[in-house]
């Protein structure tokens, strides 16, 4: 049973940049591909981002393509997502997701394993 665990939220400005991580126990999560999504009040979960589980295929919503990256580090089990030049409308609960495919996927519904969530917000 995989475990996931995310650090990195806050309270930021607009322009400013955070990075979440997602470090994963039990399993095999370097076997896992890693999805991010979010949540905003009143909103449905949405994809943000995702990496196959070599690391060398990696998706991006366009709201945040250009200033967001994916990345991994298997070694350290953690899945990073760094946020750059943010901006209000990426105040949400973010989360993390393994997919035992190993492949990845802008749908919910793929993901095997969720992170708790962690707030990210962006004052205007």
């Amino acid at each position: 049973q995989v475990q996931l665990v995310q650090s990195g939220g806050g309270l930021v400005q607009t322009g400013d940049s955070l990075r979440l991580a997602c470090a994963a126990s039990g399993g095999t999560f370097s076997t896992y591909a890693v999805g991010w999504f979010r949540q905003a009040p009143g909103k449905e979960r949405e994809f943000v981002s995702a990496i196959d589980w070599i690391g060398t295929s990696t998706y991006y919503a366009d709201s945040v393509k250009g200033r967001f990256t994916i990345s991994r580090d298997n070694a350290k089990i953690t899945v990073y997502l760094q946020m750059n030049s943010l901006k209000f409308e990426d105040t949400a609960v973010y989360y993390c997701a393994a997919d035992e495919s190993g492949i990845g996927s802008d749908y919910p519904s793929q993901y095997d394993y969720w992170g708790q969530g962690t707030q990210v917000t962006v004052s205007s």
